[in-house]
């Protein structure tokens, strides 16, 4: 089904309308006529996201000064060259010599089964919007509105991806699309296809943003991929039109997506000149949420992910927990357990096992002071056991590398069972 807006151009839009379905028509027009009239806008998007020389900035530039697709095909030749367009897209919208191609992809989006999303209609991904310059058109494959309807989480990283990086990339995943998030990734090779992988296990929805049309998919050994993650109610993605083949600079034009979708994006390895270190970049500047799976120093995998963590402010990630509470704080409450209860000072909480015979007295102390299923904060912790900091940070550090507890994102801690 195609949607469109037949509203003026407006960053602000929230309208939804489905072709054929909204029981508002325009006065004295009927179902079939209007059918017709959004038909005819929704070629105008196209024929103008398919016109040569017009990319997100120069289109934006064009709806800023025309208001609509309609109307910039209907300004005339001196207003489009007193906006410094390329010769080559003055002339293609002069000629309107793209609304015929644009007719035909209007024909085989429909037989694909895909849906083609427009920059003015209260459809298209609220987030994508808020980016400077979004794309215009979104092609989607898929169950496109429960996945964007859900927080978006993007993990991307190295194509070259060690077994440790793409262990990680499946563990973030899972946990995170089995409580409900939409992992967003690029279906390459490496970790983008891992995360893709992980939330398929979780049973959860992914959505892969491609830089080829919807109707190809790159590399062509993720053939098989691309269709689990339809088959499981995820989506595809992309701008470019349909039959698009894989250049090079498709790919940060898709990165600016992947990010664009997302309230946060994680980096799980990365090298130095990665183009997921360009994704990261790209969700700075869209005021979003980075993460950053820590690695091993030696490794020229890590030098993204460590760089991004020492010098960019990248939030260290060990675990879920450490992306769902940096999100929207109304999204992080329905993510994580809650806060846990102040316990007094004489509480005691002998749950669980017992300690084994071999802990100091102090890890001891510990050991029963915590519990299997309230997180308890450092600093209760001091409080109940009356022991000096560098005391409890050593004894709690024991009991970790035993394996006897956990620490939770807020230096909170539980006995692991």
């Amino acid at each position: 089904m195609l949607r469109v807006s037949i509203q003026p151009f407006s960053l602000d839009s929230q309208r939804r309308r489905r072709v054929g379905s909204s029981p508002f028509w325009p006065h004295g027009l009927s179902r079939r006529a209007v059918s017709r009239t959004l038909r005819t806008v929704m070629k105008d998007w196209i024929a103008l996201n398919m016109t040569p020389g017009v990319g997100p900035r120069a289109a934006a530039k064009l709806l800023e000064r025309f208001g609509s697709a309609a109307g910039v095909f209907g300004a005339l030749r001196a207003e489009l060259e007193r906006l410094r367009l390329r010769p080559e897209a003055v002339e293609s919208i002069c000629l309107r010599d793209r609304h015929e191609a644009a007719v035909g992809e209007l024909e085989r989006v429909r037989e694909l089964g895909a849906d083609v999303l427009v920059l003015d209609d209260g459809t298209y991904p609220a987030l994508l919007r808020e980016i400077p310059d979004p794309p215009i058109t979104l092609y989607v494959r898929g169950e496109w509105a429960a996945c964007f309807e859900s927080p978006c989480v993007a993990i991307v990283g190295s194509r070259r991806a060690s077994t440790y990086g793409q262990n990680v990339a499946v563990m973030l995943a899972r946990d995170l699309a089995a409580r409900g998030v939409t992992i967003i990734s690029g279906l390459a090779r490496g970790i983008d296809a891992a995360a893709h992988r992980g939330a398929l296990e979780a049973g959860g929805r992914t959505v892969a943003v491609l830089g080829t049309g919807v109707d190809e998919v790159y590399p062509r050994d993720h053939r098989k991929l691309a269709d689990e993650i339809l088959k499981q109610g995820g989506t595809l993605v992309s701008q470019f039109p349909l039959a698009t083949p894989p250049i090079p600079e498709n790919f940060p034009y898709r990165n600016r997506i992947i990010s664009g979708l997302s309230l946060g994006v994680a980096l799980v390895e990365a090298a130095e000149n990665s183009g997921s270190l360009i994704t990261a970049r790209l969700a700075m500047e869209q005021n979003r949420e980075v993460f950053a799976v820590p690695g091993n120093i030696t490794s020229r995998n890590s030098f993204g992910t460590n760089y991004l963590i020492k010098g960019a402010g990248a939030k260290l990630v060990q675990q879920w927990q450490d992306v769902a509470s940096e999100l929207p704080p109304d999204i992080a409450a329905r993510l994580l357990p809650p806060e846990p209860k102040k316990k007094r000072v004489t509480e005691t909480v002998p749950t669980g096992a017992s300690a084994p015979a071999d802990l100091s007295e102090s890890e001891r102390t510990l050991f029963n002071l915590l519990s299997t299923d309230e997180p308890s904060h450092i600093d209760a912790l001091a409080e109940m056991s009356k022991l000096s900091m560098p005391e409890l940070s050593s004894a709690l550090l024991a009991l970790e590398m035993r394996d006897l507890v956990r620490q939770l994102p807020g230096k909170c801690f539980v006995r692991k069972l």
